[in-house]
């Protein structure tokens, strides 16, 4: 926030100065000796390129102002990262066009450099042509970032599933977006992306979510016996957002059958931890009261000796 404060503070002095280049040179002049007149006759390009940062500046103190309202940190914080995600990338379009057009401006003030961008204009024809197609991709980027912005297929801070990765949507930029995986890795993925390839996003309208755990065991097992120690361990555990607890058989193969556990919490991360316990609890809890209904291959031998 003081940063913030500071480089407004610089902005709207340099501008100010800016303002005041003429007599400023002319004194310069006088106590150096030294031509400073080329600082009046770029007055103009001082003043737009001083104006561009205190724009700048005071977008980026108004967004701050405004987010104070929104809590991203609470458990039902869906709003706040739609706000968040809106602003932030709102943000980096006006300072775009604002920095492109402040650019320009000064390009345009030299005689040099109008002349030829005139000329250029004129004969554009095939270089224009080209120009376009170079520059595709690099508009094709800033639409999609844009369109993200408008359309929202994600957030900021919610839990996707990329290119195989699991992980949380960190920084969403004109041009790319940054997921943070959750062993801290960064993926770092062009805006594009995510209009042309399927992915999977967990906390699309709400951080709820729900967690799958896959046991196999032998025939033998006694399922009712499961579901009461599912419910145990979970009515015992702060991590289970007393919503989702089912436990289905849902695969009997030749030698094993496979029971889906569904289990639910609050979100991402807790809906992780909570899978991961009730698979050990549940591992555990078989081993101890049913160690023989542990996955196993059963061989019968026939004795035909008898029968010879």
């Amino acid at each position: 926030m003081k940063n913030t404060h500071s480089k407004l503070i610089v902005s709207i002095f340099l501008l100010i100065l800016a303002s005041f280049l003429n007599p400023i040179s002319e004194l310069l002049t006088r106590v150096t000796t030294l031509d400073f007149s080329f600082l009046a006759q770029q007055k103009q390009n001082f003043i737009i390129a001083a104006a561009a940062w205190v724009s700048i500046e005071v977008l980026r103190k108004l967004k701050i102002r405004f987010l104070k309202h929104y809590d991203i940190t609470k458990e039902d914080n869906l709003n706040s990262r739609k706000i968040y995600t809106q602003f932030n990338i709102l943000e980096k379009v006006i300072i775009f066009i604002i920095i492109l057009m402040a650019v320009g401006l000064i390009l345009l003030s030299f005689d040099s450099i109008r002349k030829f961008g005139v000329g250029l204009f004129a004969s554009a024809g095939v270089a224009g042509i080209i120009l376009g197609l170079s520059a595709q991709k690099v508009v094709g980027a800033l639409l999609a970032g844009i369109q993200i912005a408008i359309t929202q297929p994600f957030r900021i801070d919610d839990a996707v599933v990329v290119e195989g990765e699991w992980g949380w949507i960190e920084e969403i930029n004109l041009t790319y977006v940054v997921v943070r995986i959750w062993d801290k890795r960064r993926l770092v993925l062009p805006s594009s992306y995510f209009l042309e390839t399927p992915f999977q996003n967990w906390t699309r309208n709400n951080a709820d979510i729900m967690g799958t755990i896959f046991l196999y065991t032998d025939y033998n097992i006694p399922f009712d016996d499961l579901r009461k120690e599912l419910t145990r361990l979970l009515e015992g555990s702060n991590l289970w957002d007393g919503k989702v607890n089912v436990l289905q058989v849902t695969e009997s193969k030749e030698t094993t059958v496979e029971s889906r556990i569904l289990v639910s919490a609050k979100n991402s991360p807790m809906a992780w931890d909570l899978r991961v316990y009730i698979r050990e609890k549940m591992i555990e809890y078989i081993q101890k009261n049913y160690p023989d209904s542990l996955p196993r291959t059963r061989l019968v031998i026939e004795n035909n000796s008898a029968n010879a």
